[in-house]
């Protein structure tokens, strides 16, 4: 099975490749787009080094492009100033030039910082994405959106910056550690919730098939994740126009509390999780949505073995950071709030203690 996705934007459009042991025609992939690529350099983490990172390069050598491997820690805090600097260095240091490619190999985090260096470096490098988790197959590694995160607010310093294609194979997902693999739920459940109801209870009545990764439900949940994400970013790539602004459903919270934990503490999809169950209760308090609207996404998130409260975080810390949020207007808060399944809109100068409220744990 191979699902081919066009991402149209004219001049910067791409395919998104799904299929399955994709890993070993990564080299065939890269060659096919970018034809004047005479070298790889291909960026990674600790973890995912081994095995896949490793089957990439192997891919590479059989065909006689040149590549280089650069590993930085797993987790989010590298998505920072002093590895990106780090990184810029060391392709500095291998006489890297424009006729090279970024090859990010990871998921989400890799995503992003590599993107972000191919985007900076030498004024801009091809890239590619092969992104080897499920929050980055369904929604990170498309779209364009490069960046590292500052100690006091998530992807302030970044850019819009397009691939030359994404390679996602499906059997990297049998790796995943538990966590990892239910922190991607979350974004999964996301598209269901902001742009398709009937998506949303195909999720409902598959909680065991994705509980237990059942191999042909997550081929349908990551082609019809990449097609609305696609459909979006086609509409409004640079979010110019609020658009594209409903992705983020849940994502104000989000980013609050992985800044306030220290990038540590909770995974992406888990801090989207608990923020899209604030959002739905700050949906409820506007009158926007009813009780079975939250119980319903809630009750989801749940059966997938999501968090969905906020805890040990200081409520106030929280508020100040969300000031730093990009959708905030001169410091008036705004969120991307539910109307009925499938449907979302951008809710300007949202009252700080409805948003206090919003974080209090009651379903």
């Amino acid at each position: 099975m191979t699902t081919k996705i066009p991402v149209s934007l004219g001049d910067r459009s791409y395919e998104i490749e799904i299929g399955r042991g994709n890993l070993a025609r990564a080299a065939a992939f890269i060659i096919e787009r970018l034809p004047r690529c005479r070298r790889a350099v291909v960026i990674t983490d600790e973890n995912v080094r081994l095995p896949h990172a490793e089957r990439v390069l192997q891919s590479l050598a059989a065909s006689g492009l040149k590549s280089d491997l650069l590993t930085v820690p797993a987790g989010e805090a590298s998505k920072c100033v002093s590895e990106a600097e780090r990184l810029w260095t060391e392709l500095a240091t291998r006489q890297i030039d424009r006729n090279a490619a970024v090859v990010a190999v990871g998921g989400g985090v890799i995503g992003d910082l590599a993107g972000f260096i191919a985007a900076t470096f030498a004024r801009g490098l091809a890239l590619v994405q092969v992104p080897t988790s499920l929050l980055a197959q369904v929604d990170s590694s498309v779209g364009g959106k490069v960046g590292i995160n500052l100690p006091a607010a998530k992807n302030m310093v970044g850019a819009f910056w397009q691939s030359a294609g994404v390679l996602i194979d499906l059997d990297v997902l049998t790796t995943l550690p538990e966590r990892e693999y239910r922190s991607g739920l979350a974004e999964v459940v996301k598209y269901g919730v902001i742009l398709d109801e009937p998506f949303f209870e195909y999720l409902e009545q598959q909680v065991d098939a994705l509980n237990t990764r059942r191999p042909e439900v997550l081929e349908q949940v990551v082609a019809r994740c990449c097609h609305l994400k696609a459909s979006v970013v086609e509409r409004d790539e640079r979010e110019l126009t609020g658009l594209r602004a409903v992705l983020n459903y849940g994502h104000t919270f989000c980013h609050a509390i992985e800044t306030v934990s220290g990038y540590g503490r909770f995974l992406h999809g888990e801090a989207v999780a608990i923020g899209m169950t604030c959002a739905a209760r700050l949906a409820k308090s506007l009158g926007r949505v009813d009780g079975a609207f939250s119980a319903r996404q809630r009750a989801l998130l749940v059966a997938l073995g999501l968090p969905v409260a906020v805890e040990g975080l200081d409520h106030d810390r929280l508020l100040a950071a969300m000031q730093h949020d990009k959708k905030a207007d001169q410091g008036r808060l705004r969120f991307v709030l539910p109307t009925c399944l499938g449907h979302v809109e951008l809710v300007s100068d949202v009252d700080p203690q409805l948003v206090r409220g919003a974080m209090t744990d009651v379903p």
